[in-house]
C-alpha cells in the first residue's frame, strides 16, 4: 500500500511536470527584455557625471568623466596589460573558491548533520570568522610567502566561511515533517538523502556558493596588497601611488564586471540543479 502511494504521488508529480514543461520552455526561448533594466542606473549615472564634467560644472579631477575611464581601459587593453591582471587575479579566486568552497562544504555538511561534531567544530569556527581577514596577512606571510600561496590561502578563508554557514544551516532548517515523510515510506538513507535532504538542501547551498564567491572577490583584493606584481588589486595600489585616478576606476569597474561574469556563470551553471523548484520567480 505505501509503495502504491509512493508511485501515485511521483506520478502526479510527473504529470504536472510535464505540463509545466513546454510552458518554461517557451519562456527560455523567450528573450526577456526586463533584464536591460539592470543596465539603466549605471549608464544614466555615467552619462550625467560625463555632461557634468563636459559643461563645467564638475571638475572631474578626482573622479574622471566616463569616456577618460573607457580610454584607460581601451590601452590598458591594447597593451595586454589589463588581460594580464584580469587572468592574475580570476587564477587566484577560483583556486581559492575551489579550495574554501570544498572545506566549506564538507565541514558545513558534518556540522549540519551530526550534533557532537557541530559541538566540537562550530565554537572554534565561529571564534576564527570574526577575525578581520586583514589580520590573516602577517600570519599568512610568515607561514607561506609573499608568493601565490599566501594569496590563495587568504581568498580559500574569505571563501569557507559563508559556504559553512549555508551549508550547515540549510541542513538544520530541513523541515522536520519532510524527514518523517521518508521514513513513513521507508525510505533508505540514500534514498532519503537524494528525494528529500538533497533537494531542501540545495537552494540555500547555492547561495552560500554566491555569497562565498562574492566574498572571494573581497578577498583577492586584500590577498594583493600582500606584494603582488599583477592582479587588478596590484592596478589599484599602482594607480594610488601613481596618482592616476582613472586607472583606479578602471580597476574597479573591470572588478565590478569579473565579479558579475563570474556569478553568472555560477547562478546559469546550477540552475538546473533546483529546476524542480515551483517559485514565484520561475512563474513571473
Amino acid at each position: 500500500m505505501t509503495g502504491q502511494a509512493e508511485s501515485q504521488a511521483w506520478s502526479s508529480h510527473e504529470g504536472a511536470a510535464a505540463l509545466a514543461a513546454p510552458v518554461l520552455a517557451e519562456k527560455r526561448r523567450a528573450f526577456d527584455w526586463r533584464v536591460l533594466l539592470g543596465f539603466f542606473l549605471p549608464i544614466l549615472i555615467a552619462l550625467l557625471w560625463e555632461a557634468a564634467v563636459t559643461f563645467g560644472v564638475a571638475q572631474g579631477r578626482l573622479v574622471p568623466p566616463p569616456s577618460r575611464i573607457l580610454a584607460t581601459l581601451a590601452a590598458l587593453s591594447e597593451t595586454g596589460e589589463l588581460w594580464t591582471h584580469v587572468w592574475a587575479t580570476l587564477w587566484r579566486i577560483l583556486a581559492g573558491f575551489a579550495i574554501g568552497a570544498a572545506a566549506g562544504i564538507v565541514l558545513g555538511a558534518l556540522s549540519g548533520a551530526n550534533e557532537t561534531i557541530r559541538r566540537l567544530l562550530d565554537p572554534t569556527l565561529q571564534a576564527l570568522r570574526a577575525i578581520p581577514s586583514i589580520a590573516w596577512v602577517p600570519l599568512f606571510i610568515l607561514w607561506l610567502g609573499i608568493f601565490e600561496a599566501s594569496k590563495v590561502a587568504l581568498i580559500a578563508v574569505g571563501v569557507f566561511f559563508p559556504v559553512y554557514l549555508g551549508i550547515a544551516g540549510a541542513i538544520l532548517s530541513v523541515d522536520r515533517k519532510l524527514v518523517e515523510v521518508g521514513h513513513v515510506f521507508r525510505l533508505s538513507r540514500t534514498k532519503l538523502a537524494r528525494r528529500i535532504l538533497l533537494p531542501a538542501v540545495l537552494p540555500e547551498a547555492l547561495i552560500a556558493l554566491r555569497s562565498g564567491l562574492g566574498l572571494g572577490f573581497m578577498f583577492v583584493v586584500a590577498a594583493e596588497f600582500m606584494g603582488a606584481s599583477e592582479g587588478l588589486g596590484y592596478l589599484l595600489v599602482d594607480g594610488q601611488q601613481m596618482g592616476k585616478p582613472d586607472q583606479i576606476l578602471a580597476a574597479i569597474i573591470a572588478f565590478a564586471l569579473l565579479g558579475k561574469i563570474a556569478d553568472s556563470i555560477l547562478v546559469y551553471s546550477t540552475k538546473p540543479l533546483v529546476r524542480w523548484q515551483d517559485t514565484v520567480r520561475e512563474r513571473l
